[in-house]
């Protein structure tokens, strides 16, 4: 055992290598990003998918061949592979699969700040929340004991600080001893026609009954005592924004935050006189909580946006709902000095078309001086988008933008659709050979492997 400052990214790539994980995949997203990275570097087998969906497909098949397999994602890749997720709820895994959603309270560098909590409750799957490096760490190894234990997929749920703040990890002493892959044949269990997949339904609700009442003594739970009479319940970096904002707290720590400890936590509100919950994002525990008839305290609605920090917390503590203070202006973002794709916007902003762009550097064309942008929702969305407002109005004026890696992740089938019903859309691709606004990883246009491999490079 020996001590190292690691991020929470990096202290996941490290649980990742000793818990004997064979596969693992995704596609670059911030603030996930750099847990393939530092998987592969330490020695792992990793792989960067088109996008998200195929990443956990790949992830799935990994653990139907009895593999322990972790696939990476930031929160919106999560849209994309729900497709994938709720049906391997169903079909569940005998190996363990681990699918890390990297949430981005205050948006950072997204395009909305849903809350991905929502996702286990909806395709009901257990999920974790590490507060710090440590916990990262820690509770990789309670994922894979309880996807191995119960055959499900385990969501688990980082945040913006959390993946990049870095703390103090004690590794373990041993790695987990890997499973031999080994793959059995199951039609009934994995053939998600209807007739399989009605008691496969009724095989995930009793595994969920099973893990909520472990749970309920599960040491993954922690209380840090206080000597007053405030109780305060959260989960994950809020843990220790509350920590320093209310010393004197009596806070109790979820760190399996679905399925919810209920009989600990209602035994928890009936010892304070006064009971708060501190979340990031959505009132996701509050709501959980009241639910169940516990007279607990929520934040305001102001603090529904954004990332917490000591003094919201201590704010929300208050009851102060005084206007909070503006954040001092940054410097605003732009294209780098000497990027090819300047000179493109450039055009199009003398051209008075309608530019739908996409998710990824170019982006940054909707600011000065190029102010070339008209709209952007989501990873390969320009397409479609350009197309529809071609249809339904001037045809002659649109245009379509997007990167290389972002066409490759979902703009060829809006593509297909767009001559398959002979629509007059110009599609511009900036080519840069990589996957560029997340640190430059190669995608499959750059004929290299995330271990910089030579590959076939897709045209």
């Amino acid at each position: 055992m020996y001590k190292q400052l690691l991020s929470g990214n990096e202290a996941v790539a490290l649980a990742a290598l000793d818990a004997g994980v064979a596969l693992g995949t995704g596609y670059p997203g911030t603030p996930s990003t750099e847990i393939l990275e530092g998987f592969f570097r330490l020695g792992g087998k990793a792989q960067w998918a088109p996008n998200e969906k195929v990443a956990l497909e790949v992830a799935l098949g990994a653990a139907f061949a009895s593999a322990r397999a972790l696939v990476t994602m930031k929160h919106v890749g999560l849209n994309v592979a729900a497709d994938v997720l709720f049906t391997a709820a169903y079909s569940g895994v005998p190996g363990a699969l681990i699918v890390v959603s990297a949430d981005d309270p205050g948006m950072a560098s997204s395009q909305n700040e849903q809350d991905n909590r929502r996702y286990a409750v909806a395709a009901g799957v257990p999920m974790l929340e590490p507060a710090d490096s440590q916990q990262a760490y820690d509770f990789f190894f309670t994922a894979v004991e309880i996807s191995e234990r119960w055959h499900i997929p385990v969501l688990f749920r980082m945040t913006t600080r959390v993946c990049h703040s870095k703390t103090v990890v004690t590794r373990r002493s041993a790695p987990l001893p890997a499973p031999k892959p080994f793959y059995e044949r199951d039609p009934k269990g994995r053939v998600m026609i209807p007739a399989h997949a009605r008691p496969a339904h009724r095989r995930l609700r009793q595994k969920l009954s099973e893990i909520a009442a472990w749970g309920e003594t599960a040491p993954v739970h922690s209380r840090l005592e206080g000597a007053g009479g405030l109780g305060i319940i959260t989960s994950g970096i809020t843990v220790m924004h509350a920590r320093e904002a209310a010393p004197e707290a009596d806070i109790f720590q979820i760190g399996l935050t679905y399925p919810l400890p209920l009989n600990r936590l209602a035994a928890f509100v009936s010892q304070h006189e006064r009971t708060v919950v501190l979340e990031e994002g959505d009132p996701y525990l509050v709501d959980a909580l009241r639910a169940e008839g516990l007279t607990v305290e929520g934040k305001t609605e102001a603090f529904r946006f954004g990332e917490l920090d000591v003094e919201r917390v201590r704010r929300i503590l208050a009851h102060d709902t005084s206007p909070e203070p503006k954040p001092l202006p940054g410097k605003p973002p732009q294209l780098c000095v000497g990027c090819p794709h300047r000179k493109s916007f450039e055009i199009l902003s003398r051209l008075n078309c309608i530019v739908a762009g996409d998710i990824g550097c170019y982006s940054l064309g909707v600011l000065p001086p190029f102010e070339a942008m008209d709209a952007m929702v989501c990873m390969g969305a320009s397409i479609g988008v350009a197309h529809g407002a071609a249809v339904a109005g001037d045809p002659e004026r649109h245009i379509a933008i997007l990167g290389d890696s972002t066409f490759f992740h979902t703009g060829i089938p809006a593509l297909i659709n767009v001559v398959y019903n002979r629509s007059n859309v110009i599609t511009i691709i900036t080519d840069n050979r990589v996957t560029g606004m997340t640190g430059h990883q190669p995608n499959p246009g750059t004929g290299k492997t995330l271990q910089m491999k030579d590959t076939v490079e897709i045209d």
